[in-house]
């Protein structure tokens, strides 16, 4: 059973930090997820979400996550792809939940709606994990307020209702769905959660231009053109790109795939005993992976 889907270490996993088969495809795992300890806030504190900035900046994030927003740019992510207050947002497989705690406490305080669809449940390990992350939620529901949890995977229904979110967002996800081969139905769900003129946004590692694209994104990259195209044939069309997330510094030529770079930082292949004596200063300096950022429409 191979991997596909490695996310950085957050305090609490389940057993091990390992990651998760998805439910029936035997492809692509997603980090576990445990109940992290309650995060202590002020009601005051809270209420003092009007913009993407206070949730950003908010008190219930954790220092590790923090420290990566650097590499992710959330602030500068969420405003190209349009988020606005009340807004109804899906966000697709939310692994640790590094975006979740932005996008939740912003939409509740905004009189928004956030709708997770996180693995689809078809054993007793994809239950372990979705019901870790529900447990994170209802831990810290004055952070989050009322975020739905749903499920995409290979025999999922709807993300959300039909045609009233404003956003859905794939967050480096695109590789993981390739190996399982449903990254065409993600497109499909997301367009058809969207209403017309909704946005899809994505972040995802970003292959060398002009390169064969391997389907089942076995490195971790996938190439910007073959995105769209994907999206395209679900009914999208590319309204901007942008550099946010660029890396310059990354050739994508590691041998570990794009789990070299932090902050995975791989030594061996996966699923073997870290490698004695490897050199991670080379990939620490190149730092996280080359990234495009991509806004989609619905057509109206």
């Amino acid at each position: 059973m191979r991997s596909d889907l490695f996310l950085p270490s957050r305090r609490a996993l389940l057993a091990g930090g390992a990651g998760l088969a998805l439910a029936g495809c035997g492809k692509a795992k997603q980090e576990a997820v445990g109940s992290r300890d309650k995060v202590e806030v002020k009601p005051a504190e809270i209420g003092k979400i009007a913009t993407i900035a206070d949730a950003v900046a908010g008190a219930w994030r954790p220092a590790a996550d923090k420290a990566r927003d650097a590499w992710r740019h959330p602030l500068e992510s969420l405003t190209f792809w349009g988020l606005k207050p009340g807004q109804t947002v899906v966000e697709f497989w939310p692994g640790a939940g590094w975006y979740t705690d932005i996008l939740a406490p912003f939409l509740d305080a905004t009189g928004g709606k956030l709708y997770v669809a996180n693995l689809e449940v078809t054993d007793p390990q994809a239950a372990e994990v979705v019901e870790a992350y529900k447990r994170k939620l209802a831990d810290n529901k004055k952070v989050y307020g009322a975020v739905e949890v749903t499920a995409f995977g290979p025999t999922s229904g709807p993300v959300a209702p039909a045609g009233g979110a404003d956003l859905v967002l794939f967050l480096r996800n695109l590789h993981n769905w390739m190996a399982a081969g449903i990254a065409d139905k993600a497109f499909r769900d997301a367009f058809a959660a969207l209403k017309p003129g909704g946005v899809l946004g994505i972040e995802e590692h970003r292959g060398i231009p002009g390169a064969v694209q391997d389907p089942l994104a076995a490195d971790g990259y996938v190439q910007q053109d073959y995105a769209i195209q994907l999206a395209k044939e679900a009914g999208f069309l590319l309204s901007a790109d942008s550099e946010i997330n660029a890396n310059p510094k990354d050739d994508k030529k590691h041998p570990y795939g794009v789990w070299t770079l932090p902050p995975t930082r791989l030594s061996a292949p996966r699923g073997q005993p870290p490698k004695a004596g490897f050199d991670h200063a080379k990939f620490d300096a190149i730092g996280e992976s080359d990234r495009m950022t991509l806004k989609l429409v619905k057509p109206k």
